[in-house]
């Protein structure tokens, strides 16, 4: 993708790399539903400007990145890089957080990660967890993919699955009922994940113990449980994740991350 190049609702055309302008948006949209009104087949410009739905409703295609990580991995240096690359491509970019995101998840935020709360049951962290994750789903996430926006979330159902199912051990198929009625069955379209030795994530946020929350104050085991979990989960749906070793440079972990969202976004 070259430096000048606009992606999500700043479209440019492929063959002449020259930003789409409004007139030819309208009337692609135009020509598009023509067509598909006409003959029933959805329709995908070379442009990516657009795809239609089976209802015949015009919607941008969907753009929704989540990262993931044990403790002190490096996911938020990582997500505000990845966003200063984002935004001078296109506006429509929306940095969310999971538990969080709105003013009842940042509330349920509050409970979960709470040092003072240590009596929790896993039971009730999930589903707190969930009520603020269906929240923001309904909220924030699912109306501006709707809109055509790029999406990136830090966490998401990922973390559910790897630091309540295989952290906790709570049964996974509950875990994974739960976790599709809380997000109506949202799936990202690529989940980063930054690899990291659980002693070294852990040192790293040792140096920052004003940060240190009820999650991180777990005990080592769980957090190799948690990664472990994270290995898992890669392993049973591999095109959906990328694997960046996050020992590596800041700038060596970025540019991997910044060369899959472009393939992302514009596949050869």
């Amino acid at each position: 993708m070259s430096g000048n190049e606009r992606i999500g609702c700043k479209p440019v055309d492929r063959e002449t790399s020259k930003p789409v302008n409004r007139e030819t948006r309208a009337l692609t949209q135009r020509l598009g539903l023509l067509i598909y009104w006409s003959t029933g087949l959805p329709v995908y410009w070379s442009t990516d400007l657009l795809v239609y739905r089976p209802t015949g409703l015009l919607v941008f295609p969907m753009h929704f990145l989540t990262f993931e990580g044990i403790e002190g991995s490096g996911k938020t240096t990582q997500i505000h890089l990845l966003l200063d690359w984002l935004r001078t491509r296109t506006d429509e970019v929306l940095h969310t957080r999971e538990p969080g995101g709105t003013a009842i998840g940042d509330g349920i935020r509050e409970i979960l990660l709470h040092p003072a709360n240590t009596e929790m049951a896993p039971e009730a962290e999930i589903l707190l967890f969930s009520a603020a994750r269906a929240q923001i789903v309904q909220q924030v996430i699912r109306p501006h993919l709707e809109r055509g926006w790029i999406v990136v979330c830090d966490r998401f159902a990922d973390s559910t699955l790897a630091y309540q199912g295989y952290g906790h051990g709570l049964p996974l198929d509950a875990l994974r009922q739960i976790t599709t009625f809380a997000t109506g069955g949202l799936s990202p379209d690529l989940t980063i994940y930054l690899d990291l030795d659980v002693d070294a994530g852990l040192q790293r946020k040792a140096q920052t113990p004003e940060e240190w929350n009820r999650m991180e104050a777990k005990e080592v085991a769980f957090h190799r449980r948690v990664r472990e979990g994270y290995h898992a989960l890669i392993a049973a749906d591999p095109e959906r994740w990328l694997v960046v070793d996050a020992d590596q440079p800041v700038a060596v972990i970025q540019e991997q991350i910044r060369q899959r969202v472009a393939a992302l976004f514009h596949p050869q």
